[in-house]
């Protein structure tokens, strides 16, 4: 199966180009059962990044575009009165799906935001009283604008620590730019990109990342990173245990991802950054330093080996 990850990898990068880390940052969520917030500017390649995943695995592909207007009913379903049976007939949402695309999810307000929280823990969504199973997999991929941008609402953290990874794409390099201009139409060559894996294949990793074994001394540094972010002034509150949770699953996935059955420290340092920035909040601005993020003040901080 490595041979097909590769494979995965290299039909994902044909569409987006530039981005190997973040492509392979994005498989590693997907096949960590977790799911996956993209936040950057309009345009760099967000949706495209979603249309390929589920076309690699051959799953069940929706879009919402989430606005300012849109109602939890519009994404999970409603029911319908129909006079010619004289019942109520209800009609699924599009959160009915394997990979849900939650375009722009902070240009909608935090009740539209909150609809999907049952939905991503639970693969459920209970209804008028009635819960109703989700198909399997179910992988949600949402996609932000900087807070920065007009009409949008910053995700409550009850809601983006439901995520197992952040990314950001950002500008691709001149080469991959020149490509892009000379194709013209980047998500024509969409057609293009072939299925590698079976949904069972999918839930065969899944399997297979639990079974990848974790050393005492793994555990120990993943035990003092998360002790960094709690006893230090730097933020308001330090991950909490299913923030140390993910960084264990991630972790597993990647070195299984790597062809190895056991992980290292560089696993961790891989999938560090994208597991822990979202959950982070730094105390004021004055703990930012020039050009290094709070995940990498951390990992440069913090020992592989204790003293």
């Amino acid at each position: 199966m490595q041979a097909k990850i590769d494979q995965a990898l290299a039909e994902i990068g044909s569409v987006v180009l530039g981005k190997d880390q973040q492509i392979r940052l994005a498989l590693c969520c997907l096949l960590s059962g977790g799911h996956l917030l993209i936040e950057d500017l309009p345009g760099m390649g967000k949706t495209t990044l979603a249309h390929s995943l589920a076309k690699v695995f051959g799953l069940a592909f929706r879009r919402v575009q989430f606005t300012s207007d849109l109602l939890p009913a519009d994404i999970l379903g409603v029911s319908v009165y129909e006079t010619a049976t004289g019942s109520f007939v209800f009609h699924e949402g599009p959160v009915f799906c394997q990979l849900l695309l939650a375009d722009e999810i902070n240009r909608a307000t935090p009740k539209t935001q909150s609809a999907l929280l049952e939905a991503m823990e639970e693969a459920q969504v209970t209804i008028e009283g009635q819960t109703r199973a989700l198909p399997t997999p179910f992988f949600v991929i949402a996609t932000q604008n900087p807070v920065s941008l007009a009409g949008t609402y910053p995700l409550p953290e009850s809601q983006s620590d439901r995520f197992l990874m952040r990314l950001t794409l950002g500008y691709p390099d001149p080469a991959a730019e020149r490509i892009l201009l000379e194709r013209a139409e980047q998500r024509s060559s969409l057609i293009n990109v072939r299925q590698c894996f079976e949904a069972a294949e999918l839930a065969e990793w899944r399997a297979l990342a639990t079974s990848v074994k974790c050393s005492a001394y793994l555990l120990d540094y993943v035990q003092r990173l998360i002790a960094c972010t709690r006893d230090n002034e730097r933020f308001l509150a330090g991950l909490s245990p299913r923030g140390g949770i993910a960084l264990i699953r991630a972790a597993k996935t990647f070195a299984l991802m790597s062809g190895r059955d056991h992980v290292i420290p560089e696993d961790v340092q891989a999938i560090f950054p994208s597991v822990a920035e979202h959950r982070l909040q730094a105390r004021s601005a004055n703990h930012r330093q020039s050009g290094e993020t709070a995940s990498q003040w951390i990992l440069n901080t913090v020992d592989v080996f204790s003293a």
